[in-house]
């Protein structure tokens, strides 16, 4: 059983991505409770750790490439974020077929236009689905096979 820090991690990450491709190219402001939920802070100010693990794991995906931002706003939420070239690359491409198998929500369907298949298809499809599953292990699998393995055929047989 993963750590629930690091199942949270991956669903902050995927919400966060997902409400980038949403809007790109536009910059937008990404909010910590839009994604987390809301937050209630303690007698002095401070936010829980729920609410800072989420806008830890915002700075994260900037500080590893994935977004830019012009500013924070307070520990709320990020200013102005976008993604990376690179990011929205990734996130636009196809995902292997074996992985979209795995993860599918539905049965395929062949006779959608190939356009259309190929939109289901790609890792942002792939965590959508995840989170409209509401699964951490497919959120976790979508999250990381987007970004953070070396994806291959074999890698989900």
């Amino acid at each position: 059983m993963a750590d629930i820090h690091v199942e949270e991690f991956y669903k902050d990450v995927a919400i966060a991505l997902v409400q980038l491709y949403a809007a790109f190219p536009r910059r937008i402001n990404l909010f910590v409770e839009d994604i987390a939920g809301q937050d209630d802070t303690d007698e002095f100010g401070l936010h829980s750790n729920r609410h800072m693990a989420c806008f830890g794991a915002l700075l994260w995906l900037s500080e590893e490439g994935f977004l830019r931002y012009v500013d924070t706003i307070r520990q709320e939420a990020l200013d102005q974020a976008v993604l990376t070239r690179s990011a929205f690359i990734r996130l636009s491409a196809p995902a292997p077929k074996a992985l979209v198998s795995k993860l599918r929500a539905q049965p395929p369907a062949q006779e959608l236009p190939l356009s259309v298949q190929k939109d289901l298809s790609t890792y942002i499809h792939l965590l959508r689905s995840a989170l409209k599953s509401g699964s951490s292990s497919q959120i976790s699998l979508a999250v990381q096979s987007a970004f953070f393995m070396d994806v291959s055929e074999d890698t989900f047989h």
